[in-house]
């Protein structure tokens, strides 16, 4: 397999990392937002442009904690100042990338760190890269001095762990009184874990420390996973005019390191371990993306169920009373009393049928007015019902949303108060009333239309047949109980008679079928026009759930890549299923801990040891 088939799989890795969001803010989604990026800028910063050329220079990383001696050690390794001394503490500056001359092309724009600009002066200006040419730096080795892992400032934080995550080599800086802070141990265990090539080296160690403080560090670092990787203790002393430390105390790092850089073998078995390493790490990782994705997914997918539910219910409750009879009272009642007439018209119903029929055909033929009173009396008693489930609809779904995290960030977030209907929900609700009505005018004209009914029909008037259909249609179910059988209920019964005498039974059963339905079906449609903000506000979020998918497509391609290459660790079943285990150390390294002695000279005047420019005596 070839490091461009390997690219190839890391880059579409890439590409469904970049695509994948978690937009809500769900338990441990934070961590996972950012070690998504950060996986994204180490595949952009350093495995891509890696693959691309491996026999580009190696680079050395030199990183650490605020105060441990970076720079001067860069510039004495180098033998003259390539790198700004920061005694004011924080300092915010470009990272200093030190180079053979003959290297050169290979830290151009479009290589390593390609999201940094390339600048041959200093700046304080941390997405820039300063180069500097150095002819006494070994050809195939470069040095990239990088800012204080914990830092006070978020962005010198940021640049140093994405240099790190850029090194071929890490040379990480401490000092005998800050070795075991917390800060610096986090990315020591974490080099770990990617098996990142690594060298540390212990700063101004006092003199009678020397046998106690190294052995200690060693100690934790195997503990850590790291017995493998070399040591150097550099003892206290002092820095000459130009702020280096004395040549013999820095020699052993140098000498190392060049050693590194002289030979090809051992500098590409760096670069593929720490490839090695990286990738696998990757590949454990980039599934805790896709589980992430899945949550996101899930609790979308529980927002919209909660939604839908809630205008479901609505649906629901206005079809059962528009059909139970539950609009046959009140105002509507009242007026179609008053168009049939009521008197002695109940009193009779079981005895005088056919004369009750003849009055309420004669009824049905009234004034346009008093049918005009009915219709309006259905359409107000019809919207006030459809309005109230609305406005329930809505704060159902809003409580439902409020007491989940995503929902309430997806309420906070929203433009529109989703606590109750729409603005325009009103009039809607009116011109789907008034729509249903006309509608069922034309059903019955259509109806009516026929030889066989036409007679009757037209005795009777459209307007009066489409009154009298909605009543039975609003009486479907038979829902009433104790006097409303009475009232109501024998008024939707003799309506339905009526309309029996007209058009048979079979059609007027047909009919109101056909009315319930289309009424229904209107406002179903009602309810999913206010549902449909809710569904906006799931779309904005703009969580993907294929993402998840796609990521781990994408890491089942790299393993593939990975199980092909003899060069490349193959994947454990433990980290196909996404188990993160301590990585394996880095052999045939250098011993443990190479002690540098150096003499200890006094400041001139001073029975101290001297210490580097802006440090605090030890």
């Amino acid at each position: 397999m070839s490091a461009g088939q390997l690219a190839d799989s890391l880059r579409s890795l890439r590409d469904a990392l970049q695509q994948s969001r978690l937009p809500l803010e769900l338990p441990g989604s934070t961590p996972t937002a950012k070690l998504r990026h950060d996986m994204v800028a180490q595949l952009d910063d350093y495995l891509l442009p890696r693959l691309d050329r491996l026999d580009a220079p190696l680079l050395a990383v030199i990183g650490g904690s605020t105060g441990a001696g970076k720079s001067t050690l860069v510039n004495s390794m180098i033998g003259r100042l390539v790198s700004r001394t920061g005694v004011i503490r924080p300092t915010t500056r470009s990272p200093v990338l030190v180079h053979h001359p003959a290297d050169a092309q290979w830290f151009g724009p479009d290589r390593i760190l390609p999201g940094l600009a390339r600048s041959l002066e200093a700046a304080n200006d941390t997405r820039t890269l300063q180069l500097v040419a150095e002819r006494t730096l070994p050809q195939g080795l470069a040095i990239l001095d990088a800012p204080d892992i914990d830092s006070v400032v978020a962005e010198n934080r940021a640049l140093a762990a994405q240099l790190l995550a850029a090194a071929d080599l890490w040379l990480f800086v401490t000092s005998a009184a800050r070795y075991a802070d917390a800060v610096p141990w986090e990315y020591l265990k974490s080099a770990a874990d990617r098996s990142v090539a690594l060298a540390v080296v212990l700063q101004r160690v006092p003199p009678a420390a020397m046998t106690e403080v190294p052995p200690h560090l060693g100690q934790m670092m195997a503990e850590q996973g790291l017995g493998d990787s070399p040591l150097f203790a550099v003892p206290e002393t002092v820095t000459d005019d130009e702020g280096l430390l004395p040549d013999q105390a820095v020699a052993p790092i140098r000498d190392w390191l060049a050693a590194l850089a002289a030979d090809s073998q051992v500098r590409a078995s760096v670069v593929l371990k720490t490839l090695d390493g990286a990738i696998a790490a990757v590949c454990r990782n980039a599934p805790q993306v896709a589980k992430a994705l899945d949550e996101q997914a899930a609790a979308i997918e529980q927002l919209r169920a909660d939604a839908e539910g809630s205008y479901r219910e609505a649906v629901r409750t206005v079809g059962v009373q528009t059909a139970d009879g539950t609009l046959l009272r009140g105002e509507v009642l009242a007026r179609w009393h008053d168009f049939v007439g009521t008197g002695e018209f109940f009193r009779a119903v079981e005895q005088k049928i056919g004369w009750l029929r003849d009055r309420l055909v004669a009824s049905l033929r009234g004034e346009p007015k008093q049918i005009n009173e009915v219709k309006l009396a259905v359409e107000s008693g019809m919207e006030i019902l459809i309005r109230e489930e609305g406005e329930a609809a809505a704060e159902r779904a809003e409580v439902a949303w409020a007491n989940q995290p995503a929902g309430r960030q997806l309420l906070a977030a929203g433009k529109t108060d989703l606590s109750r209907a729409s603005d325009g929900f009103p009039a809607q609700v009116a011109l789907a009333i008034r729509n249903w009505q006309a509608d069922v005018l034309e059903l019955v004209s259509s109806e009516g239309a026929s030889k066989k009914s036409r007679a009757r029909f037209l005795a009777l008037g459209a307007n009066g047949v489409g009154i009298a259909l909605m009543m039975v249609v609003f009486s479907t179910t038979g829902g009433l109980t104790g006097a409303e059988v009475g009232v109501a209920g024998g008024t939707a019964v003799l309506a339905q008679r009526v309309l029996e005498a007209v058009f048979g039974e079979d059609a007027v059963r047909r009919l109101a079928l056909r009315a319930k339905t289309d009424l229904d079906a209107r406002i179903e449609a009602l309810m999913a026009g206010e549902l449909a903000r809710y569904e906006a506000a799931l779309d904005d979020a703009g969580a993907r759930p294929e993402a998840a998918a796609a990521i781990r497509e994408a890491v089942g391609g790299v393993n593939q890549m990975r199980g092909d290459d003899h060069r490349l660790t193959a994947p454990a079943r433990e980290e196909i299923e996404g188990f993160t285990g301590i990585a394996t150390q880095v052999p045939d390294r250098p011993a443990l801990t190479d002690v540098v002695e150096a003499e200890l000279v006094a400041r001139p005047g001073s029975s101290e040891a001297a210490v580097e420019p802006g440090e605090e005596p030890r």
